[in-house]
């Protein structure tokens, strides 16, 4: 039995692993190295450098509608080819996959179809997300659900938080799903596109924070982005990630964007309401608790985040 596995980033890496010791996972296909860091070289993908250490032979197209590599797999003849946080895999490359082809997509489908839906899930205000595993189809995560694992969002969780508890029940999903289709019990369904909601890869303007905003959607957004992308705003000029923040009231209302300094303590009024900011970064600095970056703070107490 010939598996293939496509994936290129951390989060894929719990599901080769589980599918690799479950089955035996005959190939992988990644990204291609990318320049990376100051000195801009040449670096693996995360899903690469697993696949080194399992001893599974990967492949990096840097096209997967590439004829040369639509033939190479073609000849390969896949009996199963499962997809966990990639590109969008053509029709004549899982169209050529003998007995099933299919994805792991971290959110509840018909919910949150795109390319950032454990951001979108926390951004949104959802209390429950989960995994589904789907077949491949034309369309981008619209194809027959195959199973779903549901997994609840902790108040105030990060997308970061989100994401590490969302890996190993992909895995899971993953050795189940495949499980499923060996035996011949599962009975894919289609999706009810009438509830489809979309989560769109973020942009960076979607990372500027717009203070303009109720603020517990601001405190959504600052989680949702949290560590990565990152949401932002500039203070005296400085450009800072807010990484994590809490609604407080306001005894009286203020323009939003107003900051407060007062203490240890970060302020930043909203549409109705304010956010105080509790974990930060500076540009090129590692991530502080509030507190301690405003113990070295030497600007104004009070003014305007833009």
């Amino acid at each position: 039995m010939r598996i293939v596995f496509m994936g290129t980033p951390r989060f894929a890496i719990p599901s080769l692993e589980a599918l690799h010791r479950e089955f035996g996972v005959g190939l992988v296909i990644t990204a291609p190295e990318k320049p990376q860091g100051r000195g801009l070289r040449l670096r693996p993908s995360a899903v690469k450098e697993a696949a080194l250490r399992l001893g599974i032979p990967v492949w990096e197209p840097p096209s997967l509608r590439n004829q040369d590599f639509v033939q190479q797999f073609c000849t390969y003849a896949p009996d199963f080819l499962v997809v966990v946080a990639f590109r969008i895999v053509p029709p004549e490359v899982y169209g050529s996959v003998r007995r099933a082809a299919f994805c792991v997509h971290p959110s509840l489908l018909p919910k949150l179809r795109g390319a950032a839906p454990i951001h979108w899930a926390i951004i949104r205000g959802e209390t429950v997300t989960g995994i589904t595993s789907f077949l491949l189809e034309a369309s981008v995560d619209t194809g027959a659900i195959l199973l779903q694992r549901k997994q609840s969002i902790p108040d105030g969780a990060t997308y970061g938080e989100l994401h590490d508890l969302l890996m190993p029940l992909a895995a899971e999903v993953a050795v189940a799903t495949l499980q499923g289709l060996l035996a011949g019990t599962l009975h894919p369904q289609p999706q009810d596109h009438s509830q489809a909601t979309t989560a769109p890869k973020l942009r960076p303007e979607d990372c500027h924070l717009r203070w303009d905003r109720p603020a517990e959607e601001v405190r959504r957004w600052i989680h949702g982005l949290s560590p990565e992308p990152g949401a932002w705003a500039l203070l005296q000029g400085r450009r800072l990630r807010f990484l994590r923040a809490r609604t407080v009231a306001l005894e009286q209302q203020t323009r939003p964007g107003t900051f407060l300094i007062s203490g240890d303590h970060l302020f930043v009024a909203c549409a109705d309401g304010a956010v105080e900011i509790t974990e930060l970064q500076q540009e090129g600095r590692r991530p502080l608790p509030a507190a301690t970056f405003l113990r070295g703070w030497r600007g104004p107490h009070t003014g305007i985040l833009t």
